[in-house]
């Protein structure tokens, strides 16, 4: 089992133990998520698969805000963030813009790339390091403008 399920059902205990109920809710989902990928695969997650997960969902609620904000829906916005943050906790701190720019040039460099035709190497070479740390679409528009 991954470290990061480990906290995971560490967190769970905690929160059931406090009577928190938004943050058990929130934990649960995650864990079912994870849960689902592992049966699915028919094998244990490592922290690798758990936080591409986890990178998912704040994806996926990061777009729900968006929609929510346009539909003037507040009280989803707020539910969404809280769920955002507390899945954040588990996340690696993220990278900074300087970081990603650098981490984005050392791969060029490292792969030999020329143009946007070598971009699926650099983005090969990048997404381990960065899965979970940045918002991948904006790491291949960052690719992108540099190669192009």
């Amino acid at each position: 089992m991954s470290d990061l399920n480990t906290q995971l059902r560490d967190a769970v205990k905690a929160a059931m133990r406090a009577g928190d109920k938004p943050r058990l809710a929130t934990l649960r989902m995650v864990s079912a998520a994870i849960k689902q990928k592992e049966v699915d695969e028919r094998r244990s997650l490592e922290d690798a698969d758990v936080l591409a997960i986890l990178d998912k969902m704040v994806k996926q609620r990061r777009e729900s805000v968006e929609q929510y904000e346009a539909a003037g829906r507040a009280e989803l916005v707020a539910t969404e963030r809280a769920e955002i943050e507390i899945i954040d906790e588990f996340l690696p701190q993220a990278l900074t813009e300087a970081e990603i720019d650098e981490q984005v040039t050392a791969a060029i460099r490292e792969t030999g790339a020329e143009s946007v035709r070598d971009m699926g190497r650099v983005m090969a070479l990048l997404k381990p390091q960065m899965q979970g740390r940045a918002d991948m679409s904006a790491v291949s528009a960052r690719v992108k403008q540099q190669l192009g």
